[in-house]
């Protein structure tokens, strides 16, 4: 379960990198970017999948209370994602307020993790 639990990890910080390195790529004319979209949907799919894994476990007192809260943040991303990705194919150029918001939601969630 360790390896899973490793492998999973890693593909969450791949995901984090996609949201954060997108917007960080298009910094001086942000929009969301098939980075932030595929970063964000890997980051909810596998924090998922880690905490349903570490339940199993049962070595480790999960706050769930983080948990919940960073998982809203992630879906909220998700969802910036999916509305700037449409917004963009229609108006190129249009969806820079959601990018600069993904950005910004990511580096919270980050902090939260850390932090909390």
């Amino acid at each position: 379960m360790g390896i899973a639990i490793s492998i999973l990890l890693i593909l969450h910080f791949i995901g984090l990198a996609g949201i954060i390195g997108g917007w960080i790529a298009t910094v001086k004319a942000p929009v969301v970017n098939k980075a932030i979209l595929h970063g964000s949907i890997l980051q909810v799919v596998t924090g998922i999948l880690l905490v349903g894994l570490r339940e199993m476990e049962g070595e480790v007192e999960m706050n769930h209370m983080k948990i919940g809260i960073k998982l809203v943040i992630a879906l909220v991303i998700l969802v910036l994602a999916v509305v700037g990705t449409r917004k963009e194919a229609k108006v190129p150029g249009s969806s820079g307020t959601l990018a600069v918001a993904a950005g910004v939601l990511a580096i919270v969630n980050v902090a939260i993790a850390v932090l909390v």
